[in-house]
């Protein structure tokens, strides 16, 4: 089964986009930030992470430089979606860090079909709209 890890510090934001990919058959869990992301990461190692930008502990750039510099998680195996509101320019200029990059509020069915693209295996979809 997919295993998807959502990291958003908004709790409610998890829990509606974890909702979303499990009606996909998705396993999905959540984190609260990148630090306690990174942990699960190390014990599951999802198929691909979902992660917001602002957060704190440690933003989604930080987790993203973080794991690519890892040697066990910097490879294309582990693609990163970025998720956020206003950090989407900014996220736009780290394509070797973000595999995808959507903006808050995004549709529904945008954000589940890039998740399923990043499952696929189809890498830097054109879902962010580049």
């Amino acid at each position: 089964m997919t295993t998807v890890l959502v990291i958003d510090d908004e709790t409610i934001n998890a829990e509606a986009l974890a909702y979303l990919l499990a009606g996909e058959g998705m396993n999905v869990l959540t984190a609260t930030d990148g630090k306690a992301g990174l942990r699960l990461i190390a014990q599951c190692r999802p198929d691909v992470i979902v992660t917001d930008f602002m957060m704190p502990i440690m933003t989604g750039l930080e987790l993203a430089q973080t794991l690519r510099s890892d040697p066990d998680t910097d490879d294309a195996a582990i693609p990163l979606l970025l998720l956020t509101a206003a950090q989407a320019d900014i996220g736009r200029r780290y394509p070797d860090m973000f595999d995808v990059v959507l903006e808050k509020p995004c549709q529904p069915k945008d954000f589940v079909a890039a998740a399923q693209r990043l499952v696929q295996g189809r890498g830097r979809a054109a879902a962010d709209g580049s």
